[in-house]
């Protein structure tokens, strides 16, 4: 490879980076988190199937090319398609390729473009396996297909923390009616990540789904935070527990309730400096001050 085509790949890498992974970063949270929120918006949105042509290797959609002064991902997929038809064994290159079709909504090439990272790097990157699995989940409309699944079990391997694998696996427990294998790998997740991420509330959701009866019933809102009064009462040192007994009684419309467990939590944990950050956060969100 020579120095010019290496520092001009360089270039178009960086910009890569600005205009794909910039926008997902900025909310402050850890980036696989903000990854799979971007993953969970396209899903809601709806994504448009792209057109991708496999003839013994991929010849993947062409785009026009609009100069790299542009800020739509669409503008760098030609140079990077020309890279990776250029060097093919370059790994990078296809990684930020598929990441480029994602921020492009295009999640079938972008699976392509990331199962061929995976092949010529091979598997052990968690953040990489995950990627290439969502883009499978976001291709398949939301439904995880065994390729997905397998592609999370192997993040999981490499890193047991990584959060994406973590939750679309809970996802594939569902899929198969396996109601408590999904509660039980979304609780341990939800214990995992702080309360002011984003991904907090929708597991707090997820969880109260699958919690309904077998019949499919939404279960009794009142019941439920009556039980988690209880278990809190019983066993107090569960920050995340009081955040959503606070939480769960604004919904409800009882405001002293929620300013009492406030209180409590308060005072349950006057040592513990994060967790009153929490209490805090979760306050001023509530307007419980």
């Amino acid at each position: 490879m020579t120095a010019v085509p290496f520092i001009g790949f360089i270039v178009i890498a960086l910009l890569a980076i600005a205009f794909v992974a910039v926008p997902l970063i900025r909310a402050k949270e850890k980036k696989n988190w903000s990854l799979l929120l971007a993953a969970i918006t396209i899903v809601t949105l709806g994504v448009g199937a792209g057109t991708y042509w496999l003839v013994g290797r991929p010849y993947l959609a062409q785009r026009e090319a609009r100069g790299l002064d542009t800020k739509d991902p669409n503008g760098l997929i030609p140079f990077l398609v020309k890279r990776v038809r250029q060097y093919p064994n370059d790994g990078v290159a296809w990684r930020y390729l598929g990441q480029a079709y994602m921020a492009a909504r295009d999640p079938r090439n972008a699976a392509k473009a990331l199962g061929r990272a995976i092949s010529v790097e091979g598997q052990g990157d968690a953040e990489l396996d995950a990627a290439y699995g969502e883009a499978l989940v976001m291709a398949n409309n939301g439904t995880i297909p065994p390729e997905a699944e397998a592609a999370f079990r192997a993040a999981v391997k490499a890193d047991p923390s990584n959060v994406p694998a973590r939750f679309y696996l809970g996802q594939a427990r569902l899929e198969k009616g396996d109601r408590p294998g999904a509660a039980q790998i979304w609780q341990s997740l939800l214990n995992d990540i702080p309360v002011t991420s984003r991904l907090h509330q929708l597991l707090v959701d997820r969880l109260a789904m699958v919690s309904a009866g077998p019949g499919g019933a939404a279960p009794d809102p009142r019941q439920m935070v009556a039980q988690l009064a209880a278990r809190l009462k019983a066993d107090p040192n569960d920050a995340l527990g009081w955040v959503r007994l606070m939480r769960a009684y604004s919904v409800l419309g009882e405001t002293e309730k929620a300013k009492e467990a406030l209180a409590t939590a308060r005072k349950t944990f006057a040592s513990n400096p994060d967790a009153q950050t929490a209490f805090n956060t979760a306050a001023k969100a509530l307007k419980l001050n």
